[in-house]
């Protein structure tokens, strides 16, 4: 099973070739036109994506490819933007919750509101605990800016889904504490190599199945931001389940 996800920067029709190359069971895009917007402008879809978002060019998508089926979970609560809750079906069954973490929208502080990633660990906690769970996508959050009193702090975010034995693929396989990840995810700003990086897009899934990880890749700047693709590099993980 391989789950890829990646802020695409919108346009994803001129794009999708670029995704299709990694060869995804389950892509999580981000910033993704709404799929009558995509065929509109060219792009042939063997399968529904699910789709959520107010705005029909910049939401939330899931697709599934290779045998594998997504559909959007029921209860879904949208008030919490841009969080979808995915039952995902095929060879290897999970829930999957999808996440465009919106934590500035609304003049929201990072000081005094939780943020809409960690409200939907308290909304779709049922969702998570049953049956085995994946989270993936654009978390907009690192601990270098968690702060003494945070409700928004990463960090706690952390520690609430290892509470659901659901751990970071990456901080797993590279042996790297967060806050201080190597590989960065998205080149913010100015999209240069040298300017500034951050790691925000993450894929947690269950701590058993840490040990079948077969490989985990982050994309590289040349292939996705220097040419021009998006801001952010995809993060994949192979599950040989």
């Amino acid at each position: 099973m391989r789950i890829v996800t990646w802020n695409c920067n919108m346009a994803l029709h001129r794009k999708f070739d670029a995704l299709l190359r990694l060869e995804p069971d389950i892509a999580v895009v981000c910033e993704c036109a709404e799929p009558s917007t995509l065929r509109d402008r060219g792009l042939d879809l063997d399968q529904e994506p699910v789709w959520i978002g107010a705005n029909r060019h910049k939401g939330l998508a899931v697709f599934a490819f290779n045998g594998y089926r997504a559909e959007l979970a029921d209860p879904y609560h949208p008030t919490l933007r841009y969080v979808a809750p995915v039952r995902v079906s095929g060879p290897q069954d999970c829930n999957l919750l999808a996440v465009w973490a919106q934590n500035l929208s609304g003049g929201n502080t990072r000081k005094l509101q939780a943020g809409p990633f960690r409200r939907a660990l308290t909304k779709y906690r049922s969702f998570l605990c049953d049956g085995p769970a994946v989270i993936a996508g654009d978390l907009n959050n690192n601990v270098i800016w968690d702060k003494p009193g945070w409700r928004i702090n990463h960090a706690t975010a952390v520690s609430l889904l290892e509470g659901m034995s659901l751990v970071s693929a990456y901080h797993s396989v590279r042996g790297e504490a967060q806050g201080q990840e190597r590989a960065p995810t998205i080149y913010w700003r100015d999209r240069k190599k040298d300017g500034p990086t951050y790691h925000l897009d993450y894929v947690f899934v269950p701590r058993s199945w840490v040990e079948h990880i077969s490989e985990l890749t982050v994309g590289s700047f040349e292939e996705w931001c220097g040419s021009g693709l998006s801001d952010h590099v995809p993060v994949v993980v192979d599950l040989g389940i």
